[in-house]
């Protein structure tokens, strides 16, 4: 079948504005977007830019706006999209070229968090012993891959990109609630700052761009919940 792409392209040091660009290529319904911007790449238009890795939805790499949705372009099927497809960068992020952003940004708040195990006990029995149930309590929240769709779909990080996001805060839960971590009220302290997560509008646009289906905004109020009640 034929299949009509409209990809947003801009680079920074020819262009003066972003513009639309059309390409009409043959794929098999079944096919990912990501393998028609292959095609696109490979054999129509060799000065495309967009990042990809892995292509099986674990690495995040390849986020992009596919048809007014933040997607990764490896996970959505020609079939399942509305034709033209339209293709976009992420908003909120500095377009390096076409459809790569500065990601600079989206992990200084990843690091902010301090997104490690920190425990400066030796463990007893040569490791942390955590129960099923203890586990559960964050098991969610380690299922993030970075891949910024959520945190770039936020209105709140478009009109100031100093709100540390959606991803941030996912990965601060996902040490907050381990029972084997010690520095639960440091990371309370970051996000408890202006910019951190009260500036969270519970707008749920993050909910609905997550590949991993994250339960995004109950992990925000749990760390909510949190400050105000559990831990400082």
């Amino acid at each position: 079948m034929k299949v009509k792409l409209r990809i947003k392209r801009f680079d920074p040091a020819a262009d003066k504005r972003p513009r639309f660009q059309e390409y009409e290529v043959e794929a098999e319904p079944t096919d990912r977007v990501l393998d028609a911007l292959h095609y696109i790449k490979w054999y129509l238009d060799g000065t495309l830019g967009f990042r990809r890795s892995c292509g099986h939805g674990t690495c995040g790499s390849d986020a992009m706006i596919i048809n007014g949705r933040n997607r990764l372009a490896c996970k959505c099927l020609i079939k399942d999209l509305k034709h033209p497809i339209t293709v976009e960068p992420i908003q909120g992020l500095k377009v390096e070229k076409d459809l790569i952003v500065d990601m600079d940004p989206f992990f200084e708040a990843y690091r902010d968090v301090k997104p490690f195990l920190i425990n400066d006990d030796v463990p007893a029995r040569g490791e942390r012993i955590q129960s099923q149930e203890e586990r559960a309590v964050f098991d969610d929240t380690t299922k993030c891959i970075l891949c910024a769709a959520c945190t770039t779909s936020c209105p709140i990080f478009w009109a100031n990109g100093q709100y540390i996001g959606p991803a941030a805060i996912v990965n601060a839960h996902r040490f907050i609630f381990d029972s084997r971590d010690q520095a639960v009220e440091e990371r309370l302290q970051i996000l408890n700052r202006k910019m951190g997560v009260w500036r969270c509008r519970t707008i749920f646009n993050c909910m609905e761009a997550c590949p991993r289906d994250i339960k995004i905004t109950k992990a925000i109020e749990d760390v909510k919940r949190a400050i105000l009640y559990e831990k400082l």
